[in-house]
């Protein structure tokens, strides 16, 4: 005859249920995948509207190697100060008559305008700091001058040193390029040519 089989007390089958539902409830949190933030919606037009300077940039150089390997080469950097001047203005001139309806806006896009006004927001959002108070400083200090995009930008002009924290925010640009700050514009310049490539007008507040 069979032995019949000794029956589990309901209480202890009630906690086993219970033991393994808690386990379940466990595993599957720890399972569960940890939820990412989620770029906003500002933060997504930025990231477009900087690609958009960018691939604008791009074209630029594109357009500024097309001449200048039209030119004269500088053989080495030990060029006469006369002949470096001379060569800068041929180039100036070659990439002005290369885009003769060049206007503001032509590199700092709408959607580019928005990220740059952002980003430069968010560096002075606290009067206080030591960007805020350094760029303040020095714009209020220097003397105004004019600038048009495919103008020459004058050795003389009052620029306020750009501040390491806001270029971090702010695109790369190639070694040819730099941003330049006057009064209370942002400039976007080749260095070598020396000439203004567009504006963005009242960037700082």
């Amino acid at each position: 005859m069979r032995a019949k089989r000794p029956v589990p007390y309901p209480g202890f089958v009630l906690l086993m249920a219970l033991s393994m539902g808690a386990a379940g409830w466990l595993t599957g949190q720890e399972a569960a995948p940890t939820p990412t933030p989620t770029a906003t919606k500002e933060q997504a037009d930025d990231a477009a509207g900087f690609k958009e300077f960018s691939a604008r940039v791009g074209g630029y150089m594109t357009l500024r190697k097309n001449v200048e390997k039209k030119l004269p080469a500088m053989k080495n950097k030990e060029q006469l100060p006369e002949m470096i001047t001379a060569h800068q203005q041929a180039l100036a001139r070659k990439i002005r008559e290369a885009r003769p309806h060049a206007r503001s806006g032509n590199i700092f896009t709408p959607a580019a305008r928005e990220a740059f006004r952002h980003a430069i927001r968010g560096a002075f959002q606290e009067a206080h700091t030591s960007t805020a108070h350094t760029v303040t400083r020095q714009r209020d200090n220097a003397a105004q001058v004019p600038l048009k995009v495919n103008g020459i930008y004058p050795d003389a002009v009052a620029e306020t040193a750009f501040p390491p924290t806001l270029l971090q925010k702010l695109p790369t640009l190639p070694e040819e390029l730099a941003y330049r700050i006057v009064g209370r514009d942002l400039v976007l310049v080749d260095s070598k040519a020396n000439l203004v490539l567009d504006l963005l007008h009242e960037a700082l507040p």
